[in-house]
């Protein structure tokens, strides 16, 4: 049995973040959840909450004490920006005494995550998720107002992956030896349409599903009707109308780690039906 450890993690209210927590909790290790304002965080009990920010590191020198691990994050403060902290960081976390560091790809790079990289005073590993399954969670209003789920390029490819399994590999690589210098690409075990995922959505919460395929004008309109700046909309219309391989690709990477099977889209969706439904 591997031996309790303290796990800091940051971003521990994200997607991810909170997959990572339960996931460490799940295996018996104490976990510290980093947030910026204590008083609005919500975690399951055996967490210990502690306040802190990215941007200002000279903060944290309490929260790594007795820590053996590091989940990092690539983007800080209010505004989401780039963090430029990473030296600090580290040299803080290695006066600490962590031995391993988890960063979750920002999508490209950038500073901190070059930092990390370069570093050879502690075992790294960069996780890099493709599509998350929980992106689904866009169609709810439409499935529940109307029964139908509208997008464009709906015969694009995607490996997406399970946030959970996304929180399991990082557990691994910040308790257990062997995955120093690792770069894990994380992917689901299939590749799905989004008409195999609302088929799928269907079929967990019991009802039709419509898919209307929208032109690339029809989604243009209604990425920015919704608001969408325009570099995000740029990246949508590359990832949907080209899905680089990366993210069309099984890559093992969650069995290889963790000794079993990514979990299925199906899964997720049986997970998530009260939301489809409008009951959560």
């Amino acid at each position: 049995m591997t031996q309790k450890q303290t796990i800091l993690v940051t971003g521990a209210t994200g997607t991810v973040g909170r997959q990572v927590v339960a996931e460490l909790l799940d295996r018996g290790h104490g976990v510290r959840a980093l947030t910026r304002d204590a008083a609005k965080a919500s975690f399951p009990a055996g967490v210990e909450v502690v306040e802190g920010d990215l941007t200002a590191p000279e903060g944290l020198a309490t929260a790594l004490e007795g820590v053996t691990g590091l989940h990092l994050i690539t983007f800080g403060g209010a505004a989401f920006s780039p963090l430029e902290t990473g030296p600090r960081l580290l040299e803080l976390a290695r006066s600490a005494g962590v031995r391993r560091v988890t960063v979750l790809h920002g999508g490209g790079p950038t500073p901190l995550e070059d930092t990390v990289r370069a570093d050879d005073g502690v075992d790294w590993t960069v996780l890099m998720p493709v599509e998350f399954m929980a992106n689904a969670l866009e169609w709810r209003e439409g499935i529940v107002a109307a029964g139908e789920v509208r997008e464009p390029f709906v015969d694009r490819l995607s490996a997406m992956v399970h946030e959970g399994d996304i929180g399991a590999v990082a557990a691994v690589a910040l308790t257990q030896e062997g995955h120093g210098g690792q770069e894990y690409v994380i992917t689901g075990p299939e590749v799905l349409t989004v008409g195999d995922k609302v088929k799928t959505i269907a079929a967990a919460v019991g009802r039709e599903i419509a898919l209307v395929e929208l032109t690339q004008q029809q989604a243009l309109a209604q990425w920015r009707a919704d608001g969408l700046p325009e570099d995000v909309i740029d990246f949508l219309l590359e990832a949907y109308g080209n899905t680089p391989e990366v993210g069309r690709t099984v890559s093992g990477a969650v069995e290889k780690v963790t000794g079993r099977p990514a979990r299925t889209f199906a899964q997720w969706a049986a997970e998530h039906a009260d939301v489809f439904r409008g009951q959560s």
